[in-house]
């Protein structure tokens, strides 16, 4: 129904930059709100930003002032422009797609993008 496919990830040293997108095909609402979490071995999903269909984002704390998600809403895709990267934002990043209804919000997922970060 929904498939998340992320590119850009790779490997850089710390201080430096990445830039990861997400393309999603199938069937999109203009309501559906994206955005990106990471994950490392052993530890839960955590979010790194998102953004509405109206354009409001949210950022963990630990990438405020450093990432930033944007949209592209006739492409269907969602980038994450990471700069000043650290070793501690090493990890698979995953694309999200939310989609809320009367029902509930039911997440969509991509495959992941591995970033790593040498110190």
């Amino acid at each position: 129904q929904v498939q998340l496919v992320e590119s850009g990830g790779g490997l850089v040293r710390a201080g430096g930059s990445l830039r990861l997108s997400c393309a999603a095909s199938g069937i999109i609402f203009s309501t559906d709100a994206m955005g990106w979490y990471r994950q490392t071995p052993g530890k839960q999903r955590e979010l790194v930003a998102t953004m509405t269909s109206g354009g409001s984002t949210n950022y963990a704390d630990s990438v405020k002032g450093r990432f930033t998600i944007s949209r592209d809403n006739a492409k269907n895709t969602v980038y994450l422009q990471m700069n000043s990267l650290r070793p501690e934002d090493t990890a698979a990043y995953y694309c999200n797609l939310a989609r809320t209804n009367r029902w509930g919000t039911r997440d969509y997922w991509g495959r992941g993008t591995q970033v790593t970060v040498s110190s």
